[in-house]
């Protein structure tokens, strides 16, 4: 009989798709009867019990096996099931390592029939390794790691035989029970004492999000463990030249499990495996961060106090509110840029999705997502503590620059859709002038660039797209004048004005025809000139001294004595 083969069809078939252990275990037992029935290997009648046992001597079916089998999986689903009851009540866990050992003891039988030599090879396999994998789980659940770990290594190493010695489809099936087996045999070796156990465990735990099954619980729980164990140790954190305490056991574990969930989202191996790994750090970091402020309420007073007396400074404990919150708006800029980046491929292959019918991305999509970032830029910048660190703003700065470029290129992207060339050009334009800032001011800042898009490749898509523009404006210009209409052309001009636009104007042939305007307007000319005699001021004249006298003498007196003959 194919052991693994009926257990896996049974099993998710009967419950164990959504975990519902209780409704496979009330399918065994009505499978059993059902064959007891058939076999007419009943236990006795209504009113009293017979034991049989199956043996070698009776074993002229295969249905006889499957007997054993369906006991054993009834007692393994009870014990799940308990399993799953035993995290509020904990006193079945003792009732849950009874049917297990009820599930090894039936595994046992299973295996020393298939002993017989009316079994074959390849089920004589199966038993075994079946009958390994239950010890291997009772031992799990005892903490005997060293006898656990031999069992489920006896029960890979037969499988990964078996699914080598026949076809692939039956090779899946080995190979799935392979897999998960793995996670166990790692926890038992680091509970042995193989630290490097645990970090395998982890990369499988973050590339797969979260193993299921028996494990789950126990290895969630270790690393709570490991890390609050590591904690402990751990007393401060160095950021930006400050040495901050941390008292807090959620942010320190926080802390600690930071690198590693980064090199996990760094190592991912696809978009949504990233993007879950960014939600998951998100959600540790607001955890952290809600700690924290919890700590803040009580001692804001005390924390103004010493505002005061320190002359600006931040309390240790604000600084490390500080420092929790710029991870967090970096993570969300390093998930915003790797969602960006996801979205651009996509317009790249932008053809092959609309044959596909599939929602086509746009380049608002992007732009929204770098609004977000600039967003997140700008709350790094007033963040308590950072607002005299000249070299933070200015890292900061240039980021913003970087990231308004990308978003002033998009939004171009956009315009040049709904043929808006003039405005699409000017915002080309920007881009470039965003982009030689960056290159201008990114002297000292060039390791903290390294993590963000390459703007001389920006310069180059701009330069090649403003070509582009520029030639499809031409195109477009040209189509425009072939199909003007008169609505578009009609601005109240007279014809007069216009003879270098040519243009079907209905109004031409009309009573009401526009050729000049009429009376024409008024022209300003110049004005008769005005001179003015200033070298009058300057002239001297000669003088007129004697002709005043002689002009005296001749007067009314003279006049008289020349009548009466006298004379002077």
């Amino acid at each position: 009989i194919p052991v693994l083969q009926i257990v896996k069809e049974s099993q998710q078939q009967h419950g164990l798709r959504h975990g519902d252990f209780q409704r496979y275990r009330g399918y065994c037992s009505r499978r059993l009867r059902r064959l007891r029935k058939t076999l007419n290997f009943k236990m006795g009648n209504r009113h009293k019990f017979t034991g049989k046992k199956v043996t070698e001597e009776i074993l002229l079916d295969s249905r006889y096996l499957l007997l054993i089998l369906m006991d054993a999986e009834r007692a393994w689903s009870y014990a799940m099931q308990l399993k799953q009851e035993a995290n509020t009540e904990p006193r079945k866990r003792f009732h849950l390592l009874s049917r297990l050992r009820k599930a090894v003891k039936h595994a046992e039988e299973l295996e020393r029939l298939c002993e017989s030599n009316r079994v074959d090879a390849k089920t004589k396999l199966e038993a075994q390794a079946y009958m390994a994998y239950l010890t291997g789980m009772l031992r799990f659940e005892h903490q005997e790691w060293k006898a656990a770990m031999e069992a489920f290594n006896k029960c890979k190493t037969i499988y990964e035989k078996l699914a080598n010695a026949f076809t692939e489809e039956q090779a899946i099936l080995y190979n799935q029970r392979v897999e998960e087996i793995s996670p166990n045999i790692r926890y038992c070796a680091y509970n042995i004492g193989d630290q490097s156990a645990m970090n395998e465990l982890m990369q499988m735990r973050l590339r797969s999000g979260g193993t299921e099954g028996l494990l789950a619980e126990k290895l969630e729980a270790l690393i709570t463990q490991t890390r609050a164990k590591q904690a402990a140790t751990m007393s401060e954190v160095e950021w930006r030249g400050r040495t901050v305490p941390v008292k807090i056991d959620k942010v320190r574990i926080f802390l600690l499990g930071l690198a590693d969930n980064e090199a996990a989202i760094a190592q991912a191996e696809n978009e949504e495996t990233k993007e879950r790994l960014f939600e998951s750090l998100l959600g540790e970091c607001r955890d952290a961060i809600q700690a924290v402020r919890e700590e803040l309420k009580p001692d804001q007073k005390q924390r103004e106090h010493s505002l005061e007396n320190d002359s600006g400074k931040v309390s240790n404990i604000q600084y490390l509110h500080s420092y929790l919150t710029y991870i967090k708006l970096s993570t969300a800029i390093k998930r915003n840029e790797s969602m960006a980046k996801s979205l651009q491929k996509a317009l790249l292959q932008q053809q092959r999705s609309e044959e596909d019918g599939k929602r086509t991305p746009r380049p608002q999509d992007l732009i929204r997502l770098y609004d977000i970032i600039l967003q997140n830029l700008v709350e790094l910048t007033q963040l308590p503590g950072l607002e005299e660190d000249k070299n933070f703003q200015k890292e900061i700065g240039l980021k913003t620059l970087v990231y308004k470029a990308y978003r002033c290129f998009f939004i171009a992207q956009s315009y040049v859709l709904v043929k808006k060339w003039s405005e699409a050009l000017v915002l080309y334009e920007r881009v470039l002038k965003y982009a030689q800032e960056v290159q201008s001011g990114a002297g000292a800042y060039t390791n903290s660039l390294k993590e963000l898009p390459d703007v001389q490749d920006l310069i180059t898509q701009v330069n090649a797209e403003k070509y582009s523009l520029q030639a499809a404006a031409i195109l477009d210009a040209n189509d425009a004048h072939e199909t003007e209409s008169p609505s578009q052309v009609k601005d109240g001009k007279p014809l007069s004005e216009r003879f270098e636009t040519f243009c079907l104007d209905p109004s031409l042939v009309s009573k009401q025809v526009s050729l000049v305007h009429f009376p024409p307007g008024f022209q300003p000319i110049p004005c008769k000139p005005l001179f003015f005699d200033l070298a009058l001021n300057h002239v001297a004249f000669p003088p007129l001294e004697d002709k005043v006298e002689q002009k005296a003498k001749s007067g009314l007196t003279g006049y008289i004595k020349g009548i009466f003959g006298f004379k002077s």
